[in-house]
């Protein structure tokens, strides 16, 4: 995997990884502004998190039963919306963890190039929970019982992988600003 990983220290080019994390930042600024924090403070004393970290069927019952079919709609409109601010994220992190790891010493990047497939392990278990949310959404109160569990636990992976890849960065970061400062 490493040698398939090597052709990242070259490609894309790093103008090419600044514009698409900007263009990724644009994304996630846009919808989070314009789609999600409307969506905030529209359930009451329930948000999309709590939702997304009720674990059991009661708990989303209960959430459900505070929102009622108008707000609920309007959460199934955010995931759906959810899907393009994956790219949002994805994008963007997997840019910069790349971009900053290239301008380390050998070891630091070879670690960057596993660290920049976080942000899309962290999509990918986004997908699964956002399929899981609008089944629940879309079939309360009659889904499945393990639905609310593969959500909160997909959630909590995605939000694992995202930590350890903003971490990553952050570090990253650091290392690069003691070089340039030591230069």
């Amino acid at each position: 995997m490493l040698e398939k990983l090597e052709k990242l220290k070259k490609y894309p080019s790093d103008l090419i990884l600044l514009i698409v994390a900007a263009i990724g930042i644009v994304i996630l600024l846009t919808i989070n502004i314009l789609i999600f924090g409307p969506l905030l403070y529209s359930g009451g004393m329930y948000n999309i998190l709590d939702f997304e970290f009720a674990w059991t069927a009661e708990q989303i019952l209960i959430i459900f039963g505070v929102w009622g079919d108008e707000v609920m709609a309007l959460q199934a409109v955010g995931v759906y919306w959810d899907f393009l601010y994956i790219v949002g994220y994805t994008v963007p992190l997997f840019a910069l963890i790349l971009l900053v790891s290239r301008k380390l010493n050998e070891r630091i990047l070879n670690i960057g190039f596993y660290m920049s497939l976080t942000p899309f392990i962290a999509g990918i278990f986004d997908i699964i929970e956002n399929i899981n949310l609008l089944v629940m959404l879309n079939e309360a109160p009659a889904f499945a019982s393990f639905v609310p569990l593969i959500a909160s636990l997909s959630a909590t992976i995605k939000f694992g992988f995202l930590i350890i890849g903003a971490i990553f960065f952050l570090v990253a970061l650091v290392l690069l600003v003691i070089k340039k400062i030591k230069k």
